[in-house]
């Protein structure tokens, strides 16, 4: 016989009226959802150098790093940089640089990046580079239009995906809670001001992933319920279906938190950005799974789901 765990969140035969704040929850998600939209275009995400265009030297001084000093000498040099700051450790300096224009762009580019190169190792002997990447002005406009175009295409195939495995009404109200959890996040990148770049990307699909195998998980015990009890008004099956699911929920979005949550404590700049917006996302992701998902599968599906009524 199995043994039973040794933790749950919420004990055997608990019945919590979920439905009860259906409208709350989402009049709630709804009022994030706009202000994260409008956080969008006012300030706008910070673009990285994947979608902005430019160059990025990442460099390791030997001594704590004097950022108004490198500054100083990279003006003097004429290079005029958009950021010169700290990252890490106080030894560890980012410096960003818009991209040249004109038809020699490339030579320019190497130019600047050689300029810089010989400016750090002037102002500050002993330093190391650790990285210079450089990206052109069309390529990173052709970069961000693919990145939005693979977030479109992800959730047209899990519309269909849903559509096809259970019901209209089910892909319906999984779509539209995925694109709630999406735009949330982006008000979130908009607010902590993390680079939105191709990594960034990667998160958001993470999230999105993620977040519609939670919902599946629900999704497939209310169509069970609503088998199994035929005459049960269907804010009833919602309810006893979530909270039949909330411990295997809760239990799986709690280990991949604490999975990602080193990684955004110790993981460096090119992780601690991705780990805690997907840290975010799981928050969401869940939370939405209990509070979202179902109100609106009961707004969309209680005529045809349970015609008898609710």
């Amino acid at each position: 016989m199995l043994s039973r765990p040794l933790f749950r969140f919420v004990r055997d035969g608990q019945r919590i009226a979920f439905m009860r704040g259906r409208h709350m929850g989402l009049v709630v998600s709804a009022v994030l959802s706009a202000a994260s939209l409008l956080l969008f275009f006012q300030p706008g995400l910070k673009l990285g150098l994947d979608f902005r265009g430019g160059i990025v030297v990442e460099a390791q001084t030997a001594a704590p790093a004097n950022i108004n000093q490198l500054r100083s000498a990279l003006d003097r040099a004429g290079i005029h940089p958009d950021a010169v700051q700290s990252f890490g450790s106080d030894r560890d300096v980012r410096i960003s640089v818009s991209a040249p224009e004109g038809a020699d762009r490339e030579a320019r580019t190497q130019q600047i990046v050689d300029r810089v190169k010989n400016t750090l190792a002037k102002a500050a002997p002993g330093t190391q580079i650790q990285r210079a990447d450089a990206v052109g002005a069309s390529v990173s406009h052709e970069l961000f239009r693919n990145g939005l175009l693979a977030l479109g295409l992800s959730l047209g195939m899990i519309l269909v995906y849903i559509w096809v495995r259970f019901e209209r009404e089910f892909a319906i109200s999984a779509v539209l809670t995925l694109v709630l959890d999406l735009t949330k996040t982006i008000g979130f990148l908009a607010i902590t001001r993390f680079e939105f770049d191709l990594v960034m990307v990667a998160a958001l699909l993470t999230i999105l992933g993620y977040s519609t195998n939670d919902k599946v998980v629900v999704y497939d015990r209310i169509r069970e319920n609503l088998r199994k009890y035929r005459t049960m008004p269907l804010r009833e099956v919602l309810d006893l279906s979530i909270n039949e699911t909330l411990n295997r929920t809760l239990g799986t979005s709690m280990t991949v938190f604490l999975a990602a949550l080193p990684l955004a404590l110790f993981g460096g700049s090119t992780l601690t950005g991705f780990a805690t917006v997907m840290l975010f996302g799981i928050v969401v992701g869940t939370s939405s799974s209990i509070f979202i998902a179902a109100p609106l599968l009961l707004l969309l599906g209680k005529k045809r789901l349970r015609p008898s009524g609710e």
